[in-house]
């Protein structure tokens, strides 16, 4: 399907719209026409034989058709084609935005957000000005062109085709113009998508470049980005120059044929004063169609180079949706849950494998293992971010793809390492998952996640604003309202990763107690690198290389004397080959982190 053809189905509701522009486009270019004829009456029945009784009428005729005519252009431009590009563009636009919402995380691997920007941004601007302006130039040109020509073969049609003889050359040129700037608008729209990713990431970065003192080294990888940005843009800008003035004096050959054929007609007496008049006056209109032309396939190669590129988000292939036979959640559920026989594979990497587990309604798990062994991608399975290879993950006994994923997310809370907070207050971030709570529900689920205290020091309390990302707030005050957030929707499942590595012991084990005394039954799950963070966990799992090595309760895991009994021992500096006893609960139940 070609990018034209593509942009129609956009254009469903609008096309009304359009063809009423392009209609208008065809009428005012034909009206041209009218007042070159007008003048030739004006010279050959009036000026020539003196007699001055069509005068008036004439030229008030000349002033209503420009002055319709300039009506009608405006009601083109301004009631028909830019409220129409900008409607096609908006639901263009909503499309792409809604592709982004239900893809899964391969999808972002695969799009920066730099690059996501300028699609949104400057490709449907690209497109908009295709749609609005192209395409009546385009018409333009075309009906200028073939009236005027219809119109001077009928003066003189010798002359009309001794103008057309230069044509030919006008379309060779432009034909191997367009041949050579279609991929050099390619290469150039990629040179943007770099450009704005490169700028996205280090405003998004901008804290870890000032950490490390980078800012230099990121001002010369950005110039080598903008340099080739517009290396590429002006070696287009000269490719143009190059063709463009071989198109002008083309089309201005035009008028040197106009004069020396029309004179000699003139001189011949084969051509009265008012028909030499009338082709002088409208030379330009074949000459200007033949030098727009190239304007004009410049203008629809990048389009072509643009569309391809927001084509590439609106159809990219969904990674997995609901299956058809997927149902609402009937209600709020227990919170069983279990992994069977689970694999995942990201990237032609083993992520998981073999994962298999129980937890029933209301026990804590701990998740403990090293970086990389897979703990974060087992609970994006749980929230079906990503959907297994092979195994079946269940709630309550029942497969989750059973359910839809907006009704099973709905009962999940989660809690993350890397938090994100939203441009808003902190009672806008804190109720996100349910803006209908009321102030006494919003103030109650920070106290469990002891961030009351320092929002009530705030300057505005609860409705402070954070700033992007949460910019002014310290890590451990931003993951106490993002473990807010993730309580105010009461979740069957809670789902902890690494939430509480950014606060002292206290308040973690602040934190634990509120969490074993909520309010709502609740199911947790928590991934954590300290097992200060598994006081009260019914069963602990540890990860390494994507397998659970090892899993039970806290004291036989240490009788074990595996990886969880190596951790315990680093980080309550104990012996390994001392006994172990009640002295290891002891320091399990009282002790946080050294």
């Amino acid at each position: 399907m070609s990018q034209i053809s593509w942009l129609w189905k956009y254009l469903k509701g609008e096309r009304s719209g359009l063809a009423a522009g392009i209609v208008l486009s065809a009428v005012t270019s034909a009206m041209l026409i009218i007042n070159p004829m007008l003048s030739q009456k004006l010279i050959d029945d009036v000026v020539t034989p003196g007699n001055a009784e069509p005068l008036i009428p004439l030229l008030v005729t000349m002033l209503v058709v420009q002055v319709v005519r300039l009506a009608l252009r405006y009601v083109m431009h301004n009631v028909f084609l830019e409220p129409m590009s900008n409607t096609a563009m908006t639901v263009l636009r909503r499309d792409m935005f809604e592709t982004t919402q239900k893809q899964d995380y391969r999808f972002l691997h695969k799009f920066p957000t730099g690059n996501l920007m300028t699609r949104m941004t400057q490709d449907l601007d690209r497109v908009r000005h295709t749609v609005s302006w192209v395409s009546f130039a385009f018409v333009d040109s075309v009906i200028l062109f073939a009236f005027a020509f219809i119109f001077l073969l009928f003066v003189n049609w010798e002359l009309a085709l001794c103008l057309t003889a230069v044509t030919p050359l006008i379309l060779l040129v432009s034909y191997r113009f367009t041949k050579i700037i279609r991929p050099r608008f390619v290469l150039l729209r990629q040179k943007l998508t770099s450009l704005g990713t490169a700028v996205t990431e280090n405003i998004d970065g901008n804290r870890v470049v000032k950490a490390f003192a980078r800012e230099d080294h990121e001002i010369e990888k950005f110039e080598v980005h903008n340099a080739e940005f517009r290396d590429v843009s002006c070696s287009n800008a000269l490719i143009a120059a190059r063709y463009q003035p071989i198109l002008e004096l083309l089309s201005n050959l035009l008028i040197i044929v106009t004069l020396i054929g029309g004179g000699l007609f003139l001189i011949s007496g084969r051509m009265t004063a008012g028909q030499y008049l009338a082709f002088s006056s409208l030379t330009w209109a074949l000459a200007n169609p033949l030098r727009m032309l190239a304007v004009i396939l410049a203008d629809i190669e990048r389009y072509n180079a643009t569309a391809a590129m927001i084509r590439e988000v609106v159809e990219a292939p969904k990674g997995f949706s609901d299956t058809p036979d997927a149902v609402e959640l009937p209600g709020r559920p227990a919170g069983g849950i279990e992994f069977r026989d689970v694999n995942l594979t990201i990237g032609g990497n083993a992520i998981l494998r073999d994962i298999s587990f129980k937890a029933g309604p209301g026990e804590t798990i701990g998740i403990l293992g090293s970086t990389g062994s897979g703990k974060t991608s087992l609970i994006n399975l749980l929230a079906h971010f990503y959907e297994p290879d092979s195994g079946q993950v269940f709630l309550d006994g029942k497969d989750i793809k059973q359910y839809t994923m907006s009704s099973l997310r709905r009962y999940l809370g989660l809690a993350m390492q890397d938090v994100f907070l939203f441009s808003d207050s902190v009672k806008g971030n804190i109720a996100y998952g349910r803006p209908e709570l009321n102030d006494e529900i919003i103030m109650k689920r920070a106290a469990q996640a002891d961030a009351h205290s320092f929002i009530t020091g705030m300057e505005e309390s609860y409705g402070t604003l954070v700033g992007e990302r949460g910019v002014g707030l310290s890590g451990g005050q931003r993951q106490r309202i993002a473990l807010a957030r993730a309580l105010a929707i009461e979740p069957a499942i809670l789902i902890l990763d690494d939430t509480t590595s950014a606060v002292d012991s206290e308040t973690e084990q602040y934190i634990q107690n509120q969490l074993r005394n909520l309010d709502f039954p609740c199911t947790k799950i928590i991934i954590a690198q300290r097992i200060s963070s598994f006081r009260g966990a019914s069963q602990i799992l540890v990860m390494d290389k994507g397998r659970i090595v090892e899993r039970g309760a806290h004291e036989q895991l240490l009788a074990n004397r595996g990886f969880y009994h190596h951790i315990w021992c680093l980080q309550y500096n104990m012996d390994p080959n001392a006994p172990i006893g009640d002295t290891a609960h002891e320091a399990f139940q009282s002790r946080g982190m050294n």
